[in-house]
């Protein structure tokens, strides 16, 4: 059994993130020791450590919550994982569209920029002014770009 501060060593998870995991049901409540410390058996760190994979790979927590069901029945089809895996590549590589776009945009504003006086800043300018950029950048909120689910 492994104190809450083991698993997350062993893991590269932080203790709050673990905590909130079983808060929202993606850990199983841990058995308690005789003074309250959590203890978590040995196949937790796999779980855990699938968890913490599948977030850096930018998979929302419901997905995550639909693969840890399909991991938990080994036997059945893997299509819906593959469904769920190829909607995350979807909106990763329009991220990265949009990421490209907004790396071209704020490169032609820096490359126009004398550095001289405020008043003359084509950054200032450009922020004022949508008008003037080359790409719809606008529908692109940070909302969109990272997922905090």
């Amino acid at each position: 059994m492994l104190s809450i501060g083991q698993l997350a060593r062993q893991t590269g998870v932080k203790v709050p993130t673990v905590r909130y995991y079983e808060k929202i049901g993606l850990l199983p409540a841990p058995a308690r020791s005789v003074g309250n410390q959590r203890l978590y058996p040995a196949p937790m760190v796999e779980r855990l450590t699938f968890i913490h994979h599948a977030r850096a790979l930018g998979f929302s927590l419901d997905a995550i919550r639909d693969l840890l069901s399909m991991a938990d029945d080994p036997d059945q089809s893997c299509e819906a994982a593959d469904t769920i895996a190829r909607a995350q590549l979807m909106a990763v590589e329009r991220r990265i569209e949009q990421l490209q776009s907004l790396r071209q945009e704020l490169q032609r504003m820096v490359a126009q920029c004398q550095s001289g006086r405020i008043g003359d800043c084509r950054v200032i300018e450009v922020l004022s002014d949508h008008s003037q950029c080359l790409n719809d950048h606008l529908k692109v909120q940070s909302g969109d770009m990272i997922d905090t689910s």
